[in-house]
C-alpha cells in the first residue's frame, strides 16, 4: 500500500512532475503558481530554475525536451501571455521527451491584475489541456500529461486555479519512474519552423487534434456520475467540487477533466438525457458554448439561462454559496453583522520595508507622473503615499513612463517629468528592454529600480541579482548598475531609500536633467533571510528598535503619514511596537520634534 501524504494541489504537481520522471523544470514566480517550483526544487534528481521571465522557463524547457529529457514549466495566468510566443510554435512542433506546461488562473483577481480565462489557450493553440479538481488528480494528471504528450507529440496544458493550487487532500506517494534521455535525432524539417516547414506542421497539427478529439470521448479523466437524476451538471476543476455541496445526489455529474478537445458526443448525450442542464465554470463560457453547440441551448442554465439573461455571475469565483444563492435562492445561514461598521484592511508595506521611506518621499511630488509595475511596491499608489499613477504589467513602467513622457514633451511649456518605478525582479524580468527603447529613441523618462535584493511579492525567490540558484546552489550575482551602463545610462546613482534627505536629492538630480537617468534604490527586504553577501554589504541592517519619547511627543501625528504598521496613536501620543519595528528611522526622520529615537 503506498504512503499518502497531506499536500496542496502545487505540491502534487510537484511530485507528479518527480513521479514522472522529468529531469528539467524551469518558472517564472508568480501566485497562485509559486511553489510548484519551490517544490520541485527540492527533489535532487530534477534540474529546477528560476528563470528570468515566462518566455525563457518555457523556451529552455522545450529545449530540454529536444534535448530528450522530459520538461516541465510552470506559471501564473498572466505569465502564458509573456510566454504565448513560443507557446503557440511549440504546438506546431512537439518536443522530442515530454513536455508540460502548467497555468495558474485566478479566478477572483486575489492577487492578479487581470482575471483570463487560460482555457481559451489551449483551444487557440490547439493543445490538449487537462484541469485537476483537487491535489491527487494534480499529481495524477501531471503523470498522464507527460505520457499524453509523447504518444501525441505535443505539448500538454494543465490548468489550475487558485482553490486546486491551495487547497489541501490526500495524496498516494509512488515510486519515481526512471525516464532515460532521448536520444536527439536531427530533424530540421520539425523542429525549424521557417514557413515552408511550418506548413506541413500545421496539417499535422489538425491530424493530431482528430486523433485527441476521438480520444476524449473515451478519456478516464472525463466521467459521468449518475444518481438518477433528471437534473445535470457539467463543471471541471474546483467547480464540480462547489457543484457536489450545493447539488449533492439531486443531481446527475459529467465531471470534465480533460477540457480540450472537449468530448462533444459525450456532452451531446449527456444532455439529451436532461431536462435542466447547469454549466458551472468559473470566468469564460468555454464549456457552456461547447454544451449550446451539442444541443443543450434549451436546457442550458451557465452564466446564461436559455433566455439569454444572466444566470451566474460573469466573473469571480463560483463558490457553492454563489450557486446555492443563484440557482435556490437561498443561502447558508450566517451570522448577521452591520457591513458599514467593518473596518477595511487594505495591504500595507511591512513595517521596516525599505520601499516605504522611497514612495514617502515620491509621493510629495507634484511635478511628476509616476507609471508603476507589478511587485510589492505597486501599494505604493495607496494612501498615505499616492505615490503612483498608472500600472499594467511586468515591465510596462519603463516603456510606459517613456511614452507618457514623449506625449507631455509635445505640449509646449510642458515641465512635469515622469518617473517609472520597478523591481529588481522584475527589471530582469521585461524591465530591461524597456530601458533600452528610453535609450535607442531618446526618451527623457526617469527609471527608479527597487533593489530589495530578492524576489519580494511572491514570497522570497531568488533571481540574477541574489547570487543563488532555485536549488541554493551559488552563482554569479548579475549587477543591475552595470546592465544599466551597458544599455547605456550615462546619469545613474545608487541610494539608501532608508535616507530620506538622499532620496529627496537624488530626486532634484534626476529631475533636473535632460536626458535619461537611472536610480538604484539598494536595501534588503526586511523579512528576507540575509545572505553572506547582505551581511557583508548591510552588517546593522534591522537590528535596531526605535521608540517614542513621550516627553517630547505633541501628537501631531505626521510619523503616521509613513504609513507604518509599527506606528499607532495611544492618549495622544505615538506608540511604536517593538515586536514589528526594525529601526529603519524613516519615523525618526519625519518627526518635527526629535521624539523618536
Amino acid at each position: 500500500m503506498s504512503k499518502q501524504q497531506l499536500m496542496t494541489g502545487n505540491e502534487a504537481i510537484a511530485r507528479g512532475v518527480y513521479e514522472a520522471g522529468v529531469r528539467f523544470a524551469a518558472a517564472y514566480p508568480g501566485t497562485p503558481s509559486t511553489e510548484i517550483l519551490e517544490n520541485i526544487a527540492s527533489y535532487k534528481e530534477i534540474s529546477a530554475q528560476w528563470s528570468p521571465n515566462e518566455k525563457v522557463a518555457l523556451e529552455v524547457a522545450y529545449g530540454a525536451s529536444i534535448g530528450g529529457a522530459r520538461s516541465f514549466a510552470s506559471m501564473k495566468h498572466v505569465g502564458l501571455n509573456v510566454a504565448a510566443d513560443p507557446f503557440f510554435t511549440i504546438a506546431y512542433t512537439g518536443g522530442n521527451a515530454g513536455l508540460v506546461v502548467v497555468t495558474a488562473d485566478e479566478p477572483g483577481q486575489h492577487s492578479s491584475q487581470n482575471e483570463q480565462d487560460n482555457r481559451n489557450y489551449a483551444r487557440h493553440a490547439k493543445v490538449p489541456m487537462l484541469e485537476p479538481s483537487d491535489s491527487t488528480e494534480c499529481k495524477n494528471m501531471t503523470k498522464f500529461a507527460f505520457e499524453l504528450s509523447e504518444k501525441y507529440e505535443t505539448p500538454v496544458l494543465i490548468r489550475v486555479t487558485t482553490r486546486v493550487c491551495h487547497s489541501k487532500s490526500l495524496v498516494s506517494l509512488e515510486e519515481r519512474q526512471d525516464k532515460p534521455i532521448v536520444p536527439y535525432v536531427k530533424n530540421a524539417a520539425k523542429y525549424v519552423c521557417v514557413p515552408a516547414n511550418a506548413r506541413v506542421r500545421r496539417a499535422e497539427v489538425e491530424k493530431r487534434l482528430d486523433a485527441l478529439k476521438e480520444y476524449s470521448e473515451n478519456c478516464e479523466w472525463n466521467v459521468i456520475e449518475d444518481n438518477g437524476s433528471g437534473i445535470g451538471v457539467i463543471a471541471s476543476g474546483m467547480a464540480i467540487n462547489y457543484a457536489k455541496e450545493v447539488f449533492g445526489k439531486d443531481a446527475d455529474y459529467l465531471k470534465l477533466g480533460f477540457t480540450f478537445p472537449l468530448p462533444l458526443k459525450k456532452i451531446e448525450s449527456f444532455v439529451k438525457k436532461h431536462s435542466k442542464v447547469y454549466v458551472i465554470e468559473e470566468n469564460d463560457e468555454y464549456i457552456e458554448d461547447a454544451v449550446k453547440m451539442a444541443g443543450g441551448r434549451d436546457v442550458c442554465f451557465g452564466k446564461y439561462a436559455p433566455d439569454g439573461s444572466r444566470f451566474l455571475p460573469a466573473f469571480g469565483e463560483l463558490t457553492s454559496d454563489v450557486i446555492r444563492r443563484v440557482v435556490t435562492g437561498k443561502a447558508v445561514p450566517a451570522a448577521s453583522f452591520d457591513r458599514s461598521k467593518v473596518i477595511g484592511r487594505p495591504p500595507a508595506l511591512c513595517a521596516g520595508c525599505p520601499h516605504r521611506g522611497f514612495f514617502f518621499e515620491l509621493g510629495k511630488r507634484k511635478d511628476v507622473i509616476v507609471s508603476g509595475d507589478i511587485g510589492c511596491y505597486t501599494l505604493g499608489f495607496a494612501s498615505p503615499y499616492n505615490a503612483m499613477d498608472c500600472n499594467c504589467c511586468m515591465g510596462a513602467s519603463v516603456s510606459g513612463a517613456n511614452g507618457i513622457q514623449k506625449a507631455l514633451d509635445m505640449v509646449e511649456g510642458n515641465t512635469k517629468r515622469v518617473i517609472g518605478v520597478l523591481g529588481d525582479s522584475t527589471f530582469f524580468h521585461s524591465g530591461m528592454t524597456s530601458l533600452l527603447d528610453i535609450v535607442y529613441n531618446k526618451g527623457n523618462a526617469i527609471t527608479v529600480i527597487l533593489d530589495n535584493r530578492i524576489t519580494g511579492m511572491t514570497g522570497h525567490q531568488q533571481n540574477p541579482g541574489t547570487g543563488f540558484t532555485a536549488q541554493g546552489e551559488e552563482t554569479t550575482v548579475v549587477d543591475i548598475e552595470g546592465i544599466v551602463k551597458a544599455l547605456g545610462i550615462k546619469n545613474i546613482r545608487i541610494i539608501d531609500p532608508n535616507d530620506l534627505k538622499l532620496v529627496r536629492e537624488t530626486l532634484d538630480w534626476a529631475i533636473s536633467l535632460k536626458e535619461p537617468s537611472v536610480i538604484i534604490t539598494r536595501y534588503p527586504c526586511v523579512l528576507k533571510k540575509m545572505s553572506y553577501y547582505d551581511k557583508n554589504e548591510w552588517p546593522d541592517a534591522y537590528k535596531n528598535k526605535c521608540k517614542v519619547d513621550t516627553d517630547k511627543c505633541i501628537g501631531c501625528k505626521a510619523c503616521l503619514r509613513s504609513g507604518c504598521p509599527a506606528i499607532s496613536v495611544k492618549d495622544k501620543k505615538a506608540v511604536i511596537d517593538g515586536t514589528m519595528c526594525v529601526g529603519c528611522t524613516v519615523c525618526k526622520q519625519i518627526c518635527p520634534k526629535a521624539a523618536i529615537n
